[in-house]
């Protein structure tokens, strides 16, 4: 099963990376790349517990808070904000391809996909 969610994450990494090539925005290359790790700065909220670790991170690496920043950009017409659900969507769903996924309390090693760097 762990599989099986990891692999069915390709197809929202992929629609977002597409989406993403037509919104009207445009950055060097190098900024795209740091764009894209940037939800990754959730794991601050790690210095102050696992609790809060969690929740933060989790909060960066939702897909339906994603798409709801998505959808909330598309409503508005904002190039911006569809980006942000873009990045947001594609980032996590990368993750899940890796096997990385929503953190648990217990610590960041514990995700919904099971512990990592286990088999």
């Amino acid at each position: 099963m762990k599989y099986l969610l990891q692999a069915e994450a390709i197809v929202p990494f992929i629609l977002s990376v597409v989406l993403l090539n037509l919104l009207p925005v445009h950055f060097a290359w190098w900024a795209w790349i740091l764009l894209f790790l940037a939800p990754d700065m959730g794991m601050i909220g790690y210095v102050i517990n696992n609790k809060v670790g969690a929740f933060v991170y989790n909060l960066f690496h939702h897909q339906l808070v994603a798409v709801t920043v998505w959808g909330i950009g598309l409503l508005l017409q904002q190039p911006y904000v569809e980006m942000a659900g873009l990045i947001l969507l594609g980032h996590s769903s990368l993750d899940r391809l890796l096997g990385y996924g929503l953190k648990r309390s217990e610590g960041f090693k514990f995700t919904h996909l099971g512990v990592m760097g286990q088999k």
